[in-house]
């Protein structure tokens, strides 16, 4: 399943489109959560946090086996059998009663997601590997960004509608559309994507890649400072709800406006940014996020109640920053940390990047609840600074990055512009010799091999 031993991949559009369908599944259930199951079982909800993070904690190791599963038999196969879970877990979320059903429902949705989050940026490194002259990594990572964006807001929105009327009928009826969603998109992956196979990938390389990665000091430290721009992604929607109620005391609209223009404006503009990217080092790309998320967190500490037009104005303003920022880090981030992969060990290496985002989740909250109660712009100072580390970090971390990861290579038979001699791991063009004492290099090797 995926592999197209004709040597290129196809469909393209269908691989977009799957993750559409996959994300407008998982916002469907989005603003339900605890609702959904305090609604539809007699379950308290003390035992229900603690059900639903028991789940969640389950899925810890996954990463591990899911990066492995993706090396030996290829990323497609694993994001197909994380969508079936997660179909599977929603379908037993119409049936479940008690804590037990709880328990496993949600643990076959939090292992499918967790599954997909692991194997699915290397399914579109990989597809994107096998579509030369196509599209560069940075700019797949960014469309399929700004799909799931899309996928996101529409499920959401679409929940918020239907179940307005609190009927259990309609609850269970977001469940199996929710399921269908997944259903859908594993099929659609399953029969019309396909991916060459990595030839060169040697026997046996299922073995000794963990223990390789934890001695590669610079892709540990990239996880680490990604931890970092991980968490700013994930405190606009987590704070701002909270903010507005305590702290600037506006409407509950106004947060709802704010967010759903933050998901338009990523869904929107994610293409056109990521044509761009390529054309500049990721890392620095990386790091101007990172200056836009200080700046971001720097205004967020200066807001306070007020006229609401005003509150409003500056709000918008702050939020724009961190659009920007999330669209320039999104794909910049997970094409460095694919290009900086060995391509042997790519499942596993960016299944470990995931870690940084499942670290990130579980700080943010308390991260944000102990600071807030000391002060009100004590999170948003906090994050400044972590970013403006971060900015120092990630220019510091570029120079032990391999230099072939620092930016996209051009389309082999393309030439350097004159006078530019190729970078460290680029290809010369077809018929190009390489300059004179100058050995190509592990990298250059391991691409003649694609």
């Amino acid at each position: 399943m995926g592999a197209n031993p004709a040597g290129r991949s196809r469909g393209g559009a269908v691989l977009v489109a799957a993750l559409t369908v996959d994300s407008v599944g998982n916002g469907l259930f989005l603003p339900l959560s605890l609702v959904y199951f305090l609604r539809l079982t007699d379950v308290p909800l003390a035992l229900l946090g603690v059900l639903l993070s028991a789940a969640t904690v389950l899925t810890l190791p996954v990463p591990l086996w899911a990066g492995s599963l993706a090396d030996r038999i290829g990323a497609l196969p694993v994001v197909v059998a994380s969508q079936l879970l997660q179909a599977a877990g929603y379908l037993a979320y119409a049936w479940v009663r008690g804590p037990v059903g709880v328990f496993v429902a949600a643990a076959l949705v939090a292992v499918g997601v967790r599954f997909f989050w692991s194997a699915v940026f290397t399914a579109v490194a990989d597809y994107a590997d096998g579509s030369p002259g196509g599209w560069a990594r940075d700019t797949w990572y960014a469309i399929s960004n700004g799909a799931r964006t899309a996928g996101l807001a529409v499920g959401g929105l679409t929940t918020g509608v239907v179940v307005a009327d609190g009927r259990a009928g309609t609850y269970r009826a977001v469940a199996y559309a929710a399921a269908a969603c997944f259903a859908l998109a594993a099929v659609l992956i399953a029969a019309r994507v396909r991916i060459p196979p990595a030839t060169d990938r040697p026997a046996g390389s299922g073995r000794g890649g963990y223990a390789t990665l934890l001695r590669d000091r610079p892709f540990l430290a990239l996880i680490g400072l990604n931890t970092v721009f991980a968490l700013s992604t994930m405190m606009l929607g987590l704070a701002l709800p909270t903010m507005m109620l305590t702290d600037l005391r506006g409407p509950a609209w106004l947060t709802s406006a704010v967010l759903a223009g933050n998901a338009f404006l990523v869904a929107v503009l994610s293409a056109p940014v990521g044509a761009r990217l390529p054309q500049h080092r990721r890392t620095r790309a990386v790091a101007l996020a990172a200056a836009l998320w200080t700046l971001w967190g720097l205004a967020m500490a200066t807001l306070g109640p007020g006229r609401l037009g005003v509150v409003a104005a500056l709000l918008v303003a702050a939020t724009l920053l961190f659009t920007v920022a999330e669209l320039v880090h999104a794909p910049a981030s997970a094409a460095l940390a694919a290009a900086a992969a060995p391509i042997a060990a790519r499942g596993r290496y960016l299944a470990a990047f995931q870690y940084s985002f499942a670290l990130a989740s579980m700080v943010a909250p308390a991260l944000f609840g102990t600071l807030y109660e000391v002060d009100t712009a004590a999170p948003w100072l906090v994050l400044a600074l972590l970013n403006a580390v971060g900015v120092a970090g990630i220019l510091l971390l570029e120079r032990s990055l391999p230099p072939a990861a620092l930016r996209e290579p051009p389309p082999t038979g393309e030439r350097p512009a004159a006078g530019e001699r190729p970078t460290a791991g680029e290809r010369p063009a077809a018929g190009e010799r390489p300059a004179a004492g100058e050995r190509p290099s592990v990298v250059d090797a391991s691409a003649a091999a694609d």
